[in-house]
This record gives structure tokens, sequence and C-alpha cells, in this order.
């Protein structure tokens, strides 16, 4: 990202900015590259075909964002890189979330003036089993627990810090006391169910109007990912459970391909895809329809998909230029 901006004014700024697609789940279904048990991808880096395997996924999803114009949400692969798993692991006394912080931003860096159009954001997650909301952590515990890991990622100069697949208020409110702490701007992520709801039962509505009053500051906005599309245009649509507010706060979606309840995908034997086109005009369709900035690829996506989305989303013609419908 353009160090001369601040992410306000670099989401203010931009019509529309694509999200990455899956990386974890396409690194597990490629064959041949054993996932750690403890920090699932972060480890990556330290091992030569490993760390090629995880650059080759980050360039591709980099010159589709090059090829259309598209401002690029990147993360660095941290998702599970929590002090706890960090020691389990046998890394204890590794910088494991500033290396890859490094890593990453030496891959962008790479794209030369297009780098300025790209957001790094360290990744976080829930502590424990993220489509298991009785896993989760209470406010103060979670406060406490991911202290430690957003710190590290804002001292490696990340743009931005970024919660996602979480599936609970209290470890939500927990992770944004930390992520506020850092003074680093920060998105919170959810997984929703179609009648508007957190994985745990709370409204969206009541979500975010709770952490918004808890925390200072309170997050740029909210996302919603690890959820089919359909079921996001339902809980953002929701009656009761949403609200204009809502619509307002949530600022994006990493989609899924497979229309599954959380229960169901976790225990899904086989990748259920959907057809990249299809994939790319439904999610495209949520900006349109309620202004959506932030929109990318979850569970089942690869570059098929996001480059199918990030046609929809961009203009025809030379140069990409965002076109009229990713509106401000």
């Amino acid at each position: 990202m353009n160090n001369d901006l601040s992410f306000a004014q670099f989401l203010d700024s931009a019509p529309c900015i694509l999200g990455e697609g899956a990386v974890i789940e396409r690194l597990r279904r490629s064959g041949g590259l054993e996932l750690d048990p403890y920090l699932v991808n972060a480890a990556f880096i330290y091992e030569d075909a490993k760390r090629a395997a995880l650059e080759t996924i980050c360039r591709q999803y980099l010159d589709i964002g090059r090829r259309f114009g598209l401002p690029l949400l990147l993360s660095t692969p941290t998702w599970r890189a929590s002090r706890e798993r960090i020691a389990a692991a046998g890394y204890a006394g590794v910088d494991v979330n500033g290396d890859n912080a490094r890593f990453l931003r030496g891959v962008v860096h790479g794209y030369g003036a297009y780098a300025d159009k790209v957001v790094i954001c360290g990744l976080m997650s829930c502590r424990g089993d993220a489509y298991r909301p009785e896993d989760a952590l209470a406010v103060d515990e979670a406060h406490d627990f991911h202290a430690w890991q957003a710190e590290k990622l804002a001292e490696a100069g990340v743009d931005l810090l970024l919660a996602a697949t979480l599936p609970a208020l209290s470890e939500a409110t927990g992770l944004a006391f930390a992520l506020a702490a850092t003074g680093k701007p920060y998105l919170v992520s959810f997984v929703v169910r179609p009648e508007g709801t957190l994985l745990d039962g709370t409204p969206l509505k009541d979500a975010l109007a709770a952490i918004d009053a808890a925390v200072t500051p309170p997050p740029r906005g909210y996302l919603i990912n690890c959820t089919h599309a359909s079921f996001a245009r339902e809980a953002l649509t929701h009656e009761s459970n949403s609200s204009p507010l809502v619509r307002q706060r949530i600022i994006g979606l990493l989609a899924n391909t497979a229309a599954l309840a959380p229960e169901e995908l976790n225990d899904s034997s086989t990748l259920v895809e959907e057809d990249p086109a299809t994939f790319g005009r439904t999610v495209a369709k949520l900006h349109r329809d309620l202004g959506l900035k932030i929109l990318g690829g979850c569970c089942g996506t690869d570059d098929r998909h996001i480059g199918s989305l990030a046609a929809e989303l961009a203009a025809p013609g030379a140069g990409g230029v965002p076109a009229a419908r990713c509106r401000p």
C-alpha cells in the first residue's frame, strides 16, 4: 500500500478492492505438501519447496489484480501463528509472524508501481476450531491470548490487521481489544448463518453494536468470510437480525464455493466447487446490490474464481480501469 496513504484513505478512495482466494486449502489439496499440525502453512517459508508453492499462489492473485487494475487485499500466512502454536511446533524464539510479513512484502515489492495498490494484512483467527463457537475464549482471555501475535504483526509493518473466521462474539471482542491496542487499523471477519447470526447465535446487529461500543478505536469495518455468497446475502438482508447499520459496517465478503452450513463443510471429505464464472457473477452482484467493497474468496476458490470475479469488477477494455459499477 502507498505509504503516503492511511488505510482509511485507501479504503475511501478505492471503488472496490479484490480479495485473495483460498491459500491453505489449495496447499492442502495440491499433494505432497504436508501442513503443520500446529502452524498449518505459517512455517512454509522456511522450506524451499513449500515456500515456492506458497509464493506461486500469492503471485497468481497478484497477477490477477495487476491485470485488471484492481487494488488487492493479500494476507500473511499467519492464520494459526499464535505464540502457543509456535512453541508447540518447535519454533519458539523464531519470529514466525515477522518473517511471514517480510516474505509477503518481498513478493509484493517485485510488482513495482502496482505494489502501491496492495494492502498487506496481518492475518489472525480464533484460538480453537473456527466452526465450533462453544470453543471460543471469553473476552478477557481472548485479549490476553491474542495480544502477543497482534503486536508481532504490527511491529513487522503490515498495513492492516485482520481477524478472520470468527464464530463467536466473545472471542471476537477480545481480539478487537488486542488489535486496537496496537494502533494499527484492523478488520474483524465473521462466519455467519443465513438467518443473520454468528455461529454462536448472536444477531449480526447485536454483535457489531457490542464491539463498536466496547472497543476504542472500533474496527475500520467488518467482513464475512468462509460463507457462501447466497448465505451472506440472506444474512445481510435478514428482516430482524440485520439492519441498515450492519450493511453499512460490513464492507466485504471472502466467499466459499459451497452452499453448505459450516458443520457440513467441516465434515465434507470432498471439495465442493462452484463454476468460476458463476462465483464471479454472484459475488460481484453483492457489490452492486449491497455496496460491499472488499470481495474475494475462501474455501473452494482458486485463481480461476478470483480471475472471474476480477473480470466482473473491472471495466472492459485495455488497462483494467475500474468500472463505474465499482461505486465508491
